[in-house]
């Protein structure tokens, strides 16, 4: 596999404030005449419970360990960076309290071709929803509730020969 390029910024940012996919894209690839595949996924906030009576989502909040969360997220992309010959990646995810449709967390790989850059960033994108250290809290109109983690996102984990911790 093809190391990461060094000295295009973090790998990780936690941050509250919003980001423009745009520009981390472009920061991304600049200068990098290898790359021939970019693939992004941005998820947003979405109310699961849209359109239920009970149980709509009014907002959420993340919170994370800050170092911890930041240590994980690029032993994620070292593993990454072992299966796939990526060029490179970056991960964006918003701590806070969010509202639906906002944005909340970006992955982006560059490979040389596409196939690389697809597997790598489904691949990180499974492994942020189960091993990236975040808790996420509902807003209901019931009151707050923690959310559980989902077990399609631990079979999503799964299929890459990975398991939870303690499974």
């Amino acid at each position: 596999m093809q190391a990461i390029k060094a000295g295009r910024g973090p790998r990780v940012s936690i941050q509250s404030h919003d980001f423009d996919l745009t520009q981390e894209v472009a920061h991304l690839r600049a200068g990098d005449a290898r790359i021939g595949a970019v693939c992004a996924f941005v998820g947003t906030v979405r109310d699961r419970h849209a359109g239920a009576e009970a149980g709509s989502v009014s907002a959420i909040e993340l919170e994370h360990y800050p170092g911890m969360t930041e240590k994980a997220i690029e032993a994620m992309i070292d593993a990454a960076q072992q299966r796939f010959a990526i060029l490179g990646a970056r991960v964006v995810h918003r701590v806070g309290l969010l509202q639906p449709l906002d944005q909340i967390v970006l992955v982006a790989v560059t490979s040389m071709n596409r196939r690389e850059s697809f597997q790598a960033c489904e691949f990180l994108m499974d492994y942020l929803k189960t091993q990236a250290p975040f808790w996420k809290k509902e807003a209901t109109p019931e009151g707050a509730r923690w959310v559980d983690a989902r077990v399609s996102d631990d079979a999503a984990l799964a299929r890459w020969g990975l398991s939870l911790p303690n499974a």
